[in-house]
């Protein structure tokens, strides 16, 4: 298959720093900052709110570089997302159903079915606590609440997507502002935190299934495949020279959406270990940490940290039902209204609420499940970049490869372990 947009006419848009209005200009170049934006959304989804509340609590700021680390292999993963997009004009499920095995497309379909509704019981129940917190709702009338509203937001993708863009931006934009203030209220150790950041260590089985669930709740699996999609249609028809100034500014605009998002990762592993570390590191619910934030920090700093929580499990639950209908399309080629999505991906978090099942333990298990089902996109998205017949003259080096293998190899590593200690085998660097 040649890829598309790679020799094609010179039909696309004007990228370069041409004829146009100054702000036209600014608009093209702005081309994927949208994508990268709601994509970053996946990284700061109410899942990670869980596994860095854990991490900050248990470990202080020992984890750190966990996140740090997975924040960089994102930015990775995204670029090359984005690039796949860009250069063929299909998404990464579209590649998978009409270049693999049939068993495998099938194989994988069912794996990231799973991997969206474990995103999808996140994000939904991330939602619903924050606003069952904030309002003193109960948490089943939280839950109505957020799926009103997440279904009202998507329906501004069939007014243009720019809109929801634009809205996702600003929840985005108010999660950081969380987050900034949550630093100038918190006594943070920097000096530790600088250690913790840049010295490697998992002390044991619990810091093990806390850095699974960090990497599953930053690198996501329906992320991967929503940038491809996010960006497949806006480098139709354009030149070699054009494909390559888009893909730079493709890159910078994906460091510095998922920078943003890093920081306020490690804001919340900051705050955590600032606030509970200490006296309680017991602390791994959100609910509890909410609650004990009050005395410890004041009352603003626990209302902060659930609007945050609340942002986030809107903006991210529409993001994952965008990303869960792009994934069933492009393998199966079957599109279904939201409505139904939204249904069924909603139910296992009502059925988690029903049961009675710890909301925050949910969470954390939810992330753990993202990371074992992290390779399958993974590996299919080194494997079409890396095409010629693919990607063209667009296909990844040799030295990228050996990078983006390397990641994935790790974070593969990292789950082989996590299941041998979830089944007794002694792992000889863990202490306990």
């Amino acid at each position: 298959m040649e890829a598309q947009g790679a020799t094609g006419p010179q039909t696309g848009p004007n990228f370069g720093t041409g004829g146009g209005a100054p702000g036209q200009v600014r608009a093209r170049r702005l081309l994927f900052l949208g994508p990268a934006v709601v994509a970053s959304v996946a990284y700061i989804d109410p899942g990670n709110y869980a596994t860095n509340i854990g991490a900050g609590a248990g470990y202080g700021y020992t984890l750190l570089w966990v996140v740090l680390a997975a924040n960089l292999l994102a930015m990775l993963f995204q670029a090359l997302s984005a690039r796949l997009g860009i250069v063929t004009g299909r998404n990464l499920a579209e590649l998978s159903r009409d270049n693999l095995p049939r068993p495998m497309v099938w194989a994988m379909w069912i794996v990231s079915e799973i991997a969206a509704m474990a995103t999808d019981l996140a994000e939904f129940l991330g939602g619903a606590i924050g606003l069952s917190l904030l309002f003193g709702l109960p948490l089943i009338v939280g839950m109505g609440i957020t799926a009103i509203i997440t279904y009202a937001l998507l329906m501004f993708e069939g007014r243009g997507f720019r809109r929801l863009e634009l809205t996702i931006g600003a929840m985005v934009g108010l999660i950081g502002l969380c987050y900034l203030a949550e630093m100038l209220i918190a006594p943070v150790d920097w000096k530790a935190a600088g250690i913790g950041m840049l010295t490697p260590a998992i002390p044991d089985t619990g810091a093990l299934t806390l850095a699974v669930g960090i990497i599953g709740a930053t690198i996501m699996p329906h992320a991967i495949f929503l940038h491809s999609g996010l960006t497949q249609d806006r480098g139709r028809g354009a030149s070699q020279g054009t494909l390559r100034r888009m893909l730079r500014s493709s890159n910078l605009q994906v460091v510095a959406a998922l920078a943003v998002a890093g920081m306020v990762n490690m804001a919340m592993v900051m705050m955590a270990a600032s606030a509970f570390h200490q006296g309680h590191s017991d602390v791994a619910e959100i609910e509890t940490a909410y609650k004990t934030l009050t005395p410890l920090l004041g009352r603003a700093a626990a209302e902060i940290f659930l609007v945050s929580l609340l942002a986030s499990g809107i903006a991210s639950s529409v993001v994952g039902t965008m990303a869960g209908q792009m994934i069933m399309q492009g393998f199966l080629h079957v599109q279904v209204p939201v409505w139904l999505r939204r249904a069924v991906t909603m139910a296992p978090a009502f059925a988690v609420v029903a049961l009675g099942v710890n909301t925050t333990q949910a969470l954390v298990v939810s992330q753990v499940i993202l990371s074992i089902a992290l390779p399958v996109p993974l590996l299919a998205l080194i494997h079409f970049s890396g095409r010629a017949d693919v990607m063209g003259a667009f296909a990844i080096r040799r030295g990228l490869r050996y990078a983006t293998v390397a990641g994935a190899l790790g974070i593969l590593a990292l789950n082989v372990v996590l299941v041998l200690a979830a089944l007794g085998v002694p792992i000889p660097f863990l202490d306990a």
